[in-house]
């Protein structure tokens, strides 16, 4: 099952992200088998406001096994996060 994840920072969380960014990036690098994308949302001025994902997990609890686990969440970066299953056709170009 893939899943759309959308994760929105806390207010003034930018620098309390920068410093969380490497556990999340090596919990990201365990994880690639998993990983179909993803990226950081941006502000208006460029600046990271939250994160995107495209995730493939065979259930919605393992997803949320990682979620709460996932460094961003324990460090309490990100406030709001939004899943939506996705039904991903193209990726990387490939169909």
């Amino acid at each position: 099952m893939q899943f759309l994840v959308r994760a929105y920072d806390g207010a003034g969380k930018l620098e309390k992200r920068m410093e969380v960014r490497p556990r999340h990036l090596e919990g990201m690098q365990k994880l690639s088998d998993h990983i179909v994308t993803a990226g950081g949302l941006l502000d208006e001025e460029g600046k990271m406001k939250g994160s995107a994902l495209i995730m493939n997990f065979d259930s919605r609890k393992e997803l949320d096994d990682y979620i709460a686990n996932e460094p961003y969440v324990l460090e309490n970066v990100w406030e709001k996060i939004e899943v939506e299953p996705i039904n991903v056709v193209i990726a990387n170009g490939l169909k």
